[in-house]
Formats: structure tokens, sequence, C-alpha cells
């Protein structure tokens, strides 16, 4: 532990749209915020190789882009962003403690807890190389199925949003086939319902992925085989939507912040608020319904308004 402790008015954890908007406003409100931009630098957007779907750039910006751009932003204000992570915090008393790269640590007047979700991959190193080249490996349809438009595409995944996201490929793709890796779906009977009567998805059950084939830079074909009878199949498609589910980044906060059963924050309905005072969160840490850049933003700010307003009822 350090032998120095920083006592700082606003920290902010993590640095995706949420983390960078709550700084925009939190700096403008001289608050004098910190910023800690975690593991992943501008969060799972610097994945993302063109964003379609932000306000104010009708031609498209790309993800790493998009996120400078925002972070820039906030520099402009007179956030200071800095490398490193929240590693352990103790919100056991009226003073938030948390430290960095577990050794510094920070006293805060306010938190905002920004940290994010992470999609779940299958880890074949076929997909994670697609994944990284950005030719056709996506974990969010809503995000990516544009690009894949009156193309044939294959997704994984057999739960609500596995079905959401099939459901809404199809109306975008000349075909979707979807591996789903059990003999039943996880999802409700209306979700599974919808999939089936799409004509053109076409469910291959108890069907494991084997390889995500493609010529080094663009998909062009998945191999999936057949768990039963050991067959592997193949099929053309030049998109991948993986939609096995999300992991909140939210496990350092398990022993003070009410989490739900999958880990995502528990905010107050309508507020930014959690079941600590002076400690607030933002983007996907708490929004598994929603999980877009746009929304993480808007949540960033209510966070910012919402810490300057606690501090302001101290005085």
């Amino acid at each position: 532990m350090s032998d120095t402790i920083e006592k700082v008015k606003c920290l902010i954890i993590g640095s995706g749209p949420a983390g960078y908007t709550a700084a925009i406003y939190a700096a403008r409100a001289n608050m004098n915020p910190v910023l800690y931009q975690g593991t992943q630098p501008g969060g799972q957007l610097t994945t993302t190789n063109e964003v379609e779907n932000w306000p104010g750039n009708p031609e498209g910006i790309t993800g790493p882009e998009m996120m400078i751009s925002i972070q820039a932003q906030a520099q402009r204000f007179g956030t200071d962003v800095r490398d490193g992570w929240a590693t352990k915090v103790d919100f056991s008393g009226s003073i938030h403690k948390v430290w960095i790269n577990e050794t510094k640590e920070i006293h805060a007047e306010t938190v905002i807890i920004s940290t994010g979700a992470s999609a779940k991959y299958l880890g074949l190193p076929s997909e994670q190389h697609y994944l990284q080249t950005g030719g056709g490996v996506s974990a969010c349809a809503v995000c990516d199925g544009f690009f894949y438009r009156n193309q044939e595409v294959v997704i994984v995944g057999a739960g609500d949003s596995a079905c959401e996201e099939a459901h809404y490929l199809s109306k975008l793709c000349k075909k979707v086939t979807m591996l789903v890796r059990s003999e039943k779906f996880r999802a409700s009977k209306i979700m599974e319902e919808r999939v089936r009567k799409t004509e053109n998805i076409t469910i291959l059950m108890n069907h494991d992925t084997e390889e995500v084939v493609g010529d080094g830079q663009v998909v062009n074909l998945i191999k999936a085989k057949n768990k039963t009878t050991g067959e592997i199949i193949d099929i053309p498609a030049t998109g991948f939507f993986v939609a096995i589910g999300h992991k909140p980044n939210t496990d350092i906060f398990k022993d003070f912040i009410t989490l739900d059963e999958t880990g995502y924050i528990v905010n107050v309905p309508g507020s930014s608020k959690t079941n600590i005072t002076g400690v607030f969160v933002a983007g996907d840490a708490a929004d598994h319904v929603y999980r877009q850049a746009i929304t993480a933003a808007g949540t960033g700010c209510m966070a910012a308004l919402d810490a300057e307003r606690y501090l302001a009822s101290l005085e």
C-alpha cells in the first residue's frame, strides 16, 4: 500500500462512452474529475471498426477514433485522465477508498463506476483472429448487422438475447444460421417461436462451432460440428455473431455494491445512484438491456449530475 493518500472530489473508474461523458459533465461543473482508463482504454468500442449509429457522424466513425475524440473533449475541460485500473475498493465507511494497481490509495468524495461489461466469446483462435482484424466477428448485431445486408451470417447462442439478435439480423441478411450448442433453447418460448417462424433463419440444434474460416482478413465460412453424429459441416457466411452473454466488470465491488444475480450493478430506478451514498454507476456495468454507446453516454451524464447534486447537498 502507498504511503501517501490522494484525495479527489470525483473519481471515475472506466473510460468508455459512459466514463468519458461523465468526465465531460463533471469537469464542466468544476468537480476536478480524475479518470482511470482501466485495462481496456476506450472500452469495448475500441474493438469496433465502424460506428454508424452515433449521432453527429453522418459518414460513420471508427470506434477508436470516436473514443479518442471523446477523451480529448473530456481533457479539454480539465479531466485528469490516467493509465491504471482499480483493483480494490472499500465503501464501508463515509470515505470512499479505491486502490489503483494494488498500490495507490485514493479517497474520493464521489465515485462514478463505468467499468462496463465484456462480451463472452467462444475462445477459438480463429474467432479471436477475425475479431482483431474486424473482418467478420462481432458480439453486437445491433451495432454491426447493417454491414452484412443481403449477406449470409451465422449466430451462436440460445438465450433471449441470441433470439432477439437473430431476428434482428433476419431483417437485414439474406440468410441467418443459428447454432444452438445444446438440445434446447434457453430463451423464453415466445422468443424461440419467433425465430422458428422466421423463414430465413435456419436453426441447427446441438452444434458447436469448430472454426471461423477466412482469407486472413475477412470471414467466408463457418465450420460447425454436430455433437450427436460428429459430422462437420461448412456454412458459407461473411459474418459470425456471438451472442452467449456478457460479463459485467464489477467483481471488485461485490462486497459493497448491490449486484443482481448476473453481476450487474443495481441502480435506484430513474437515477445513477447505487446502494452506497456518493457512489454512482453509468453504462454497461448496470445496463444489461440496451448496451449501446449512446445509452452509456446518457447514463454517464446522469451520473455526473447526480454526483454534482450530492456534493452540493454536503455544503
